[in-house]
């Protein structure tokens, strides 16, 4: 165990000390700066990156959320010969390889924007009608992140919902609440742990995403995985350095303020059933 976290941590570990070496080596300990986290946010390029990847990781985390924990409610209420089935198919992205998911999209998008900028170039030529063509771009990175991130929401939510009473909602019904104040009041206290693991879980998928990212961001669009990529080829800066130890401290910091509201609240119900 302790060789696995070695493994898993140190090299995490030896790039946040040379984040804050003052000579651009990755090797060579030169003395202690903030040079380079300086340098990060005078670099437009990166910046510009690291503004998509977050933008486009919370977008799509808390829009897959939200259809995630409405689809295993539907799922849930399903008959068993139907929800079977549609789980599986829900399980087969998760199961796929990122190329295909990646290519399979990329080729998508091309087709129905090529079948629709056609269609446009005809209503101009026929009827001078203008319209507005589609490419591939910031819309349909979204698309391809929340795309992905649903099936491991509606993972992470439906264990949750068939812990839950089944008699629950039934209750607060008929006692007056409404299908949504059942839902808002009795239903998503039970199963928000669920929804909070499948929304970290989606943020991580999506902010460290690369390859279904470089097939659908198009030309205009870059990520931070993709910046990052493209300066492999040259040389890796280390600004890098800078930028992934903030992103690390960002996830580190959220983990840990979740981890610590879900433990007052397991204490809170703990005294309320003693």
């Amino acid at each position: 165990m302790g060789l696995v976290f070695f493994f898993l941590y140190a090299p995490i570990l030896l790039l946040i000390i040379f984040s804050f070496n003052e000579g651009n080596s990755s090797a060579v300990w030169k003395g202690f700066s903030l040079k380079w986290y300086s340098e990060l946010f005078r670099d437009r390029l990166i910046m510009e990156s690291v503004y998509t990847t977050l933008l486009v990781s919370l977008l799509a985390t808390l829009i897959a959320t939200v259809a995630g924990t409405f689809a295993s409610i539907g799922f849930y209420n399903m008959k068993r010969r139907w929800r079977t089935p549609l789980l599986t198919i829900n399980n087969i992205p998760m199961m796929n390889a990122d190329i295909v998911t990646g290519v399979s999209l990329c080729l998508f998008f091309v087709a129905a924007f090529g079948a629709w900028n056609g269609f446009v170039d005809w209503m101009e030529t026929t009827y001078r009608l203008t319209a507005p063509r589609l490419y591939q771009g910031f819309g349909t990175l979204l698309i391809a992140h929340i795309t992905f991130n649903i099936p491991y929401v509606i993972l992470s939510v439906s264990p949750k919902l068939r812990q839950m009473d089944k008699n629950l909602i039934d209750a607060a019904q008929d006692l007056g609440c409404t299908w949504m104040q059942a839902f808002w009041k009795v239903a998503l206290p039970e199963i928000k742990p669920g929804i909070v693991s499948g929304m970290l879980i989606a943020f991580t998928m999506s902010i460290d995403d690369f390859v279904i990212s470089y097939f659908t961001a198009g030309a205009t669009t870059s990520t931070l995985a993709m910046a990052i990529y493209s300066m492999t080829k040259k040389r890796v800066s280390p600004e890098i350095n800078a930028v992934s130890t903030l992103l690390f401290g960002a996830v580190l910091i959220l983990l840990v303020i979740v981890n610590v509201l879900e433990s007052r609240q397991e204490k809170q119900q703990a005294k309320k059933r003693s």
